[in-house]
């Protein structure tokens, strides 16, 4: 005997342009599926938290490497900070058998070496950023920016034996005749000349620090609105006239953070340095004369630093440089943050 098999509640329903219809989920039969987007939303969220806090702990990681550098470097120097105090930095003595130090001479020769190198690099900078972003055709502004940009990827020691067989010897017999023949009288290109000493030390310091400021001098250049150039010269202003009064009046201020960030790049600088300044501590009107630097008394003195005087001496010159180029970083940051906030990347 035939039997009609027994169906689900709702599955009778009438068929549509022939197809049966879907079965129906409401009343007792069947539960809806949960909506995907809900999944998909739970695992937006896990991964953005996770993102953040990777992001969160690599800038702790980051600020806490600081901390525990200038932590090791006050605690290491806190007797020679007890021994010398304020007079540590006034003191033109340095001598490790009688452990009596003062870091004057240091200082000064760090001073003087990267103001000589800015004085150098500060104008041909400036002029290479102006002529890659207002003057250079396109075809090779971008194999000149490389070059430009790979200065700074030279190891310092490479600059350093290039000061000690290229740049020492040409000042010696060129640079160092000509300065003291017709600028002797102002005392400062007098005594031996060497070709090592001051000169070359700001030479090759103006040289390293030149592709720095010249990049973010470019940078802060391209930020400055098009719009400002195009009224200058509408208002018939010439070449030279624009550059000055509507591009460079706009962007002194990340200028100057580019200027005061390659000094803080000078100011740290070793290795090319300690080659070819002369190591002398010794404080010297002439730039002709040897000198020493901050930086240069740390790496050379280091490894035979055997009193604990003598180490902690050497441990609070290291801190010195690391406040002042801590300071200047941040103040260079600062202003150029100033100049380019808001300003899309420009491309080249």
């Amino acid at each position: 005997m035939y039997t009609v098999p027994k169906t689900r509640p709702g599955s009778g329903l009438p068929k549509k342009n022939g197809a049966p219809s879907m079965p129906s989920t409401g009343g007792t039969g069947g539960l809806a599926p949960v909506p995907k987007s809900r999944f998909k939303f739970k695992e937006t969220f896990v991964a953005d938290a996770a993102f953040r806090t990777i992001m969160v702990g690599c800038a702790i990681a980051l600020v806490s490497v600081v901390g525990l550098i200038l932590f090791e470097l006050i605690s290491q120097s806190r007797l020679s900070m007890s021994k010398f105090g304020f007079q540590f930095l006034v003191r033109s003595v340095w001598d490790p058998v009688e452990e009596n130090f003062g870091a004057l001479p240091f200082i000064y020769g760090t001073v003087v070496s990267s103001f000589l190198a800015l004085l150098i690099a500060v104008p041909l900078s400036l002029g290479t950023a102006l002529f890659l972003t207002e003057i250079c055709p396109r075809q090779i502004r971008q194999v000149l920016s490389l070059m430009v940009e790979l200065l700074a990827a030279i190891p310092s020691v490479i600059y350093g034996l290039w000061a000690i067989f290229v740049l020492a010897p040409f000042l010696r017999f060129y640079v160092q005749p000509f300065l003291a023949k017709y600028f002797g009288w102002t005392g400062l290109f007098t005594g031996p000349k060497y070709g090592s000493g001051m000169l070359a030390a700001g030479v090759i310091l103006a040289i390293m620090i030149l592709p720095i400021i010249s990049s973010i001098t470019r940078e802060v250049i391209t930020a400055v609105p098009r719009q400002q150039r195009e009224a200058a010269l509408a208002l018939g202003a010439t070449k030279w006239e624009m550059l000055r009064l509507a591009v460079l009046r706009n962007a002194r201020t990340g200028i100057l953070g580019a200027v005061i960030l390659g000094l803080g790049r000078a100011f740290g600088e070793t290795m090319a340095v300690t080659m070819v300044i002369g190591n002398n501590p010794a404080i010297s009107k002439s730039l002709f004369a040897p000198g020493y630097t901050l930086a240069s008394v740390v790496a050379n003195e280091f490894a035979e630093a055997v009193g604990k005087v003598y180490l902690s001496a050497l441990m609070e010159a290291a801190l010195i440089l690391f406040a002042i180029t801590l300071i200047v970083n941040a103040l260079a940051g600062l202003l150029v943050w100033s100049i380019t906030r808001g300003t899309p990347r420009a491309l080249a």
